[in-house]
């Protein structure tokens, strides 16, 4: 790690020129504002076969601040991750999404944020609807900071596309599994697993509104939604059976999930119209997940 860097982002990306041209717009508004603030950008392309090479070759000879294109061909967010953690020089280790902008105050923020803490520490930021004809979903709007109960699951308390930790936290957690996340055999939770491997740790996971991006999800449809949601447990299903007999928090929240079915009747979710039976539904996907981990795994001992 160089010291005089204070903030490495990491951002990967894989074919989406046009709204990684706007992060990059973003971007250079907050390396402009970000006074006092040493910063480099971490751009990992994930084997794009479209306009994002030359995009991000031309941005960068218009910045001060070091931007590094690393290229990696293997599919995978989490393997796109890893490439540019290993990468990552910064003593505070910052990532969003392609799909995403950053405000201009983002990097001044994540530098006040983390002088406020001593030691390790995961900070996730807030996440507003880029466009309000996107549905509210993958957000995460809170105004007060909070800190997640360190018996909690992490799943949604912060998320990938506005997170950021020490370097400390890095070199005791180690690297994304990828196994999960988008372009992975589990399609999400790559996040949420670094954090539980976190919090297992004792390592603080604290949401900071501060620390702000705007998400250009584009999904409008309810069916879009569905399917995300099913995604996501599916992803937790194989988070918990990759951790069951290993840890004991994980046995806990699955006897919580089948103690919420009794919820879809006294205190039902109404929000996703799709889904009437919101716990049920997503412990049946977590259960998927679980059992598609299984046989993964002894797929992986048979070979």
């Amino acid at each position: 790690m160089t010291p005089s860097i204070d903030v490495s982002l990491l951002v990967c990306t894989r074919n989406r020129a046009p709204s990684l041209r706007r992060l990059l717009a973003s971007l250079s508004h907050a390396l402009r504002a970000a006074d006092g603030v040493t910063v480099e950008i971490v751009i990992v392309d994930n084997g794009s076969v479209d306009a994002t090479a030359a995009l991000i070759e031309s941005w960068r000879g218009t910045e001060e601040a070091p931007v590094r294109l690393l290229h990696e061909p293997r599919p995978g967010l989490a393997v796109a991750r890893n490439t540019a953690l290993s990468a990552a020089r910064g003593a505070v280790i910052a990532m969003t999404d392609d799909d995403c902008t950053v405000d201009r105050d983002f990097f001044r923020a994540l530098k006040a944020c983390f002088a406020e803490h001593g030691g390790p520490v995961v900070i996730g930021g807030r996440i507003r609807r880029g466009d309000p004809a996107d549905l509210p979903i993958t957000i995460k709007t809170e105004d007060h900071p909070m800190i997640a109960p360190p018996r909690s699951f992490p799943g949604g308390f912060v998320m990938g596309a506005n997170l950021a930790f020490t370097a400390s936290v890095a070199a005791r957690t180690g690297a994304f599994d990828e196994r999960f996340g988008a372009g992975a055999l589990f399609a999400a939770a790559e996040d949420t697993d670094y954090l539980f491997r976190a919090m297992g740790l004792g390592i603080p996971v604290r949401y900071d509104p501060r620390i702000v991006v705007d998400h250009f999800h584009g999904r409008r449809e309810t069916s879009e939604e569905t399917d995300l949601l099913a995604g996501y447990s599916y992803g937790d299903g194989a988070l918990y059976a990759k951790h069951l007999f290993r840890d004991p928090r994980i046995l806990r929240f699955l006897l919580r999930d089948v103690a919420d079915l009794t919820r879809d009747r006294w205190a039902p979710v109404t929000t996703h119209r799709d889904i009437p039976r919101f716990y049920r539904f997503r412990l049946r996907h977590k259960m998927r997940g679980m059992a598609a981990y299984a046989r993964a795994a002894l797929r992986s001992v048979a070979a």
